[in-house]
């Protein structure tokens, strides 16, 4: 899988690229990265890329031509690629991002997800509309940037490729995967702090073991994210 993000702050991605799973994910050539900095692709001596907003009000607009241009190199270097470019900008008008968005986003071997960091108060409408594939958001709340949500989206994707984890399953056990949030786990020591392990979980009984995860999963699914529990409920069996 390949991810190309345009961004004024490349080295923001560092995160991703050099730290824990998604670093070894890269280094077993499970996906491919390249940030592109639109202030590569302006005329202005000072490359600049944002201007102030038509009819007034606070703040910068980032500039549609730059923009343009950066989308219409990616499009250039992937032409030689079996793989079709998938534009993705991170607003809070966009659809809140959900587990199953992202296990959307990985099934797309031959798709390059083109994750468009905006900056200041927004990017010029225009390119919006003419450009953009998909709005994503990661909830009712403002950032300074894409660049986050787009890590956050590049992890999400990233740790649901095959060989990405060191122990498959780990994936099929996270939270949301069935509908419900992760049940509660514990390691040693067996008693912390006056706190036991539950005794199930030292049982060697895994029928019963199972039974305690879901009844758990339910529990704080209902004490913590009751929307969840709803949905799980109702959802077509």
């Amino acid at each position: 899988m390949r991810f190309d993000a345009i961004t004024l702050f490349p080295e923001m991605f560092d995160a991703v690229l050099d730290y824990g799973i998604t670093r070894r994910a890269l280094d077993r050539g499970l996906y491919r990265f390249k940030a592109w900095n639109p202030r590569d692709f302006t005329d202005d001596p000072h490359r600049r890329v944002d201007d102030r907003p038509y009819g007034g009000g606070p703040g910068m607009l980032m500039l549609a031509e730059p923009l343009d241009r950066t989308l219409n190199a990616i499009q250039q270097d992937l032409a030689s690629e079996n793989v079709v470019p998938w534009v993705v900008h991170f607003s809070p008008r966009g659809r809140p991002l959900t587990h199953q968005r992202v296990l959307d986003a990985a099934l797309h071997e031959n798709r390059a997800l083109v994750l468009l960091c905006g900056r200041y108060e927004g990017i010029d409408e225009r390119l919006l509309q003419r450009r953009v594939d998909e709005e994503i958001s990661l909830g009712d709340f403002v950032l300074s940037g894409g660049e986050l949500p787009a890590l956050a989206l590049m992890d999400a994707i990233i740790r649901q490729l095959p060989g990405a984890l060191n122990d498959a399953e780990s994936a099929t056990q996270d939270s949301f995967t069935n509908g419900l949030l992760d049940c509660p786990h514990y390691t040693r020591p067996e008693v912390w702090q006056g706190v036991g392990v539950p005794a199930v979980l030292k049982s060697g009984n895994h029928a019963a073991i199972a039974k305690w995860r879901h009844e758990e999963s339910m529990r704080l699914t209902a004490a913590l994210r009751p929307d969840l529990l709803d949905r799980f409920q109702h959802k077509p069996d």
